[in-house]
């Protein structure tokens, strides 16, 4: 294991980038591209909108909601082994997908076994790239993520021509051999070791917390059962907290909430796109090209994002610039119901696409600044597992209101202000904060506190005490007597 003062920078982690670029290509691009299927399982199955796409939100949400086993994994045993575990499961799931016979056989093969399989590759993939890259960590993350964007432009149309050469089946058997480059991603992930990380298990035995008789009889019996340090009752407990005790931030609060309602919002659009477009009279390549235009402006948002947030000027800002793009995406789901031609729709996958992306690769260096790089995989396990109801309930209900509406209104609009929402929170709670924080600030020059802001947000202040001349005369006669002595 690589040992580092700091985050190289550099080296082996542009191999690390590539990795997770193909992570991304093999997850969420594959998951973006089971929309396509959308129709085929509707019209073979014949069942109505909302059943059909539980297929689409059970992917999802089992990649979120098993983020945090990921992450676990990914800390505790090893991030090579869970992202290569993560290739195997999800090229079965699809493999098996290919002989369903009915919707609940594809709930369980395509929906809970590939998206196990994926949420144990998504997250320790992403938190791997945070821990090589500091200065350029979101221009690392926008290349990084933009596979998600290229994956989408080039599967998009390929998934369409497989499925018209051999039928559903034989395209889902075909990304299943495709998703087994996992494992070569896997390969990739080297472990590294940084000045900053957490103690590991024997080290924390040391601290305060262990009792001192304790601390003897673990120093016994360590020649014989070295192992007993390891997985003492005190230090599984402490290691557990501390991997966790970013959740009592408020910051981190906040982040959480604003993400449920912009997973809540952004999950329908990406199933049903192509059956909105094929409704208006969209032919069914324009409609597969509409997810290919997505997908590579998703990869401009992802690089041209990541790159200007690394500038001095809006580095301070990236919780601004993510809420701006989070914002701009609720717009555009908003006047998504008024488009009912191609021309139309092709603006609006440019523009949609472009601050998907942007988001996106924001969403781990916004995590990252709130919480910092040590506790970084854990917290976007949790911030992925947020993801999971949103992602499992707004498919089924967006379907539902097509349903008994008769038209996708009311689903667009929906989805447009709960990401609106999303932003507008984020807005006013860094605004409160930046209030909050200038008031405290003006508090303390009036007191003459000394006031430190540390790096997730907490203030901490010491008071000093103002000697007279007394004081000074007493301490000086003192530390004469002493040194006398």
């Amino acid at each position: 294991q690589a040992q580092h003062a700091g985050p190289p920078d550099g080296g082996w982690g542009w191999m690390i980038v590539a990795g997770c670029f193909l992570v991304t290509i093999c997850t969420r691009a594959v998951t973006r591209c089971i929309s396509i299927f959308f129709v085929e399982f509707q019209a073979y199955f014949g069942q109505d909108y909302a059943r059909t796409a539980w297929i689409h939100s059970i992917v999802d949400c089992a990649t979120m909601l098993c983020a945090p086993l990921g992450s676990l994994i990914s800390n505790h045993v090893s991030c090579q082994v869970g992202i290569m575990l993560g290739g195997l499961l999800a090229s079965a799931g699809l493999i098996l997908s290919s002989f369903a016979t009915n919707l609940e056989h594809l709930y369980l093969s395509l929906g809970v076994l590939t998206g196990l399989g994926f949420a144990l590759c998504y997250s320790p993939a992403i938190a791997m790239v945070g821990k090589y890259f500091n200065k350029r960590k979101a221009l690392a993350y926008g290349i990084a993520m933009s596979g998600s964007g290229i994956g989408t432009f080039i599967l998009a149309p390929v998934v369409q021509l497989l499925i018209e050469q051999f039928s559903w089946r034989g395209a889902l058997l075909i990304l299943g051999g495709f998703v087994l480059n996992l494992c070569v991603c896997g390969a990739l992930m080297r472990p590294i070791a940084l000045k900053e990380d957490r103690k590991t298990a024997p080290e924390l035995l040391e601290q305060d917390y262990v009792p001192e008789a304790q601390k003897q009889d673990l120093k016994q019996m360590s020649i014989c059962s070295p192992l007993i340090k390891v997985w003492s009752h005190e230090c599984l407990c402490y290691c557990s907290w501390k991997e966790y005790d970013f959740l009592l931030m408020p910051g981190f609060m906040v982040l959480a909430v604003s993400v449920l309602f912009m997973a809540y919002g952004c999950s329908p659009l990406f199933v049903y796109l192509v059956p909105y477009a094929l409704s208006v009279g969209v032919s069914h390549h324009q409609a597969a090209f509409l997810m290919s235009i997505l997908g590579v402006i998703d990869i401009i948002g992802n690089i041209t994002f990541g790159w200007l947030t690394d500038r001095r000027c809006l580095k301070k800002h990236r919780h601004f610039c993510y809420l701006f793009a989070v914002g701009m995406d609720g717009l555009c789901c908003l006047f998504l119901p008024v488009l009912q031609n191609f021309p139309l729709l092709v603006p609006f996958s440019f523009t949609f696409g472009y601050f998907d992306g942007a988001y996106v690769t924001l969403i781990p260096v916004v995590t990252a600044d709130v919480v910092g790089t040590s506790s970084l995989s854990s917290a976007l396990g949790v911030v992925y597992f947020l993801h999971a109801v949103p992602y499992l309930v707004s498919p089924p209900v967006a379907g539902w209101l097509v349903d008994t509406t008769g038209s996708y209104t009311a689903s667009f609009l929906l989805c447009g202000f709960s990401m609106i929402f999303s932003s507008t929170l984020l807005c006013f709670a860094r605004l409160a904060k930046k209030i909050k924080r200038t008031h405290l600030q003006s508090f303390t020059n009036d007191t003459g506190t000394k006031q430190h802001i540390w790096t997730n947000g907490a203030i901490a202040y010491s008071v000093t005490a103002e000697l007279d001349q007394k004081d000074v005369e007493f301490l000086a006669a003192d530390t004469n007597s002493h040194s006398s002595r």
